[in-house]
């Protein structure tokens, strides 16, 4: 099986999810090309792993202070951009897109009459999820941004539909506390985060963001360039983790038991979906803007334990390679058998 395989690049959880998936459709006995798009080439790091990848344009929001811009979302997207490369974009020799909500890929299988599915985390609102109730646009427009043939939602929890779990990293060992709190929250200003974490002199805070090129030292803060190895062996050792409530991280962050202090962007539906699942399932403290009175407390409270996600990437790999032969339902069936468990399940 050839596949095209589309990932959305504005935000770093769908191409963490796209090494995880990857190999594993390759282990399968897939041949797979990437495409990414939704940002610059010169932005993207350590993609060695992807080999000769694309880049293309797509379709991205505009962030600022914390809030999805959306006047500027509609000024800087160039929908005659997007329409020339959906145009030289030939799927003549795949047999599926696969589709990470990236638009281009999609779009271009529809076009074209070729098979596809989506994998992401969106795909998941197609179906009644906590936090979207009053939303009633949300899945038109999803379908509308990506449309695919088979969507395949991915979440916490499967609310009575066939969504399947995170698909992240394994753990390679047991995770470490040596009492530092990581910080991402690349869509907030930094002035805001210096001035609501440098109080805590106590503590030490080890913040990524794209203003560094070398680590620099602020008091308890730590700030550090984008580092997707560096960033995986922070979260392994630390304490906790203050962040917006992406899903990929947030996912990784419930693996290895570490408590969630998150912010979800204002105007971004999935964020703030997000965070009302987290605290329903007691696993996060919500804030709604940077606030040191939220923090005090939340560095106090105890850590939770590890939930176990199943090998969601092989699972999905093989079906699609076989040829999706069963139901999603099936699929998503053992999936959560398995996570129950805390183990693979017998089938």
């Amino acid at each position: 099986m050839r596949i095209l395989y589309g990932v959305q690049a504005t935000g770093n959880g769908h191409i963490t999810r796209a090494r995880v998936l990857l190999p594993a459709l390759q282990a399968a006995g897939a041949e797979v090309d990437m495409l990414f798009s939704g940002r610059p080439a010169e932005r993207l790091f350590n993609m060695e792993g992807f080999g000769d990848y694309r880049v293309c344009r797509g379709l991205t929001f505009v962030t600022e202070a914390g809030r999805v811009k959306r006047w500027q979302t509609l000024c800087r997207n160039s929908l005659w951009q997007f329409g020339r490369d959906l145009k030289r974009l030939d799927l003549s020799g795949y047999d599926l897109v696969l589709s990470d909500f990236e638009p281009l890929t999609a779009w271009a299988a529809r076009r074209q009459q070729v098979p596809s599915v989506g994998v992401a985390h969106q795909y998941a609102f197609h179906y009644p999820v906590p936090g979207t109730g009053r939303v009633p646009w949300l899945k038109p427009a999803i379908s509308l941004f990506a449309p695919v043939d088979q969507p395949v939602g991915l979440h916490w929890q499967p609310f009575d539909a066939p969504i399947l779990p995170p698909m992240i990293e394994p753990l390679a060992a047991k995770p470490e506390d040596d009492g530092h709190i990581l910080v991402y929250l690349p869509f907030e200003s930094l002035d805001e985060v210096r001035y609501g974490l440098l109080p805590f002199q106590g503590r030490r805070f080890r913040i990524y963001c794209g203003v560094v090129d070398q680590p620099r030292q602020e008091g308890p803060l730590t700030l550090l360039p984008f580092s997707r190895e560096d960033f995986r062996r922070d979260l392994h050792r630390c304490h906790g983790v203050i962040a917006n409530a992406g899903f990929g991280l947030c996912s990784e962050a419930l693996q290895a038991g570490k408590k969630l202090l998150i912010k979800p962007l204002r105007h971004q539906v999935e964020q703030q979906s997000n965070a009302v699942v987290l605290a329903q399932m007691g696993r996060a403290e919500v804030m709604h803007r940077l606030d040191a009175g939220r923090v005090d407390p939340w560095l106090q409270a105890p850590v939770a334990p590890p939930i176990y996600w199943p090998d969601v990437a092989g699972h999905l790999a093989r079906w699609l390679v076989a040829g999706r032969v069963s139901s999603l339902s099936e699929l998503a069936e053992v999936l959560w058998q398995e996570r129950v468990a805390g183990k693979p399940a017998r089938v």
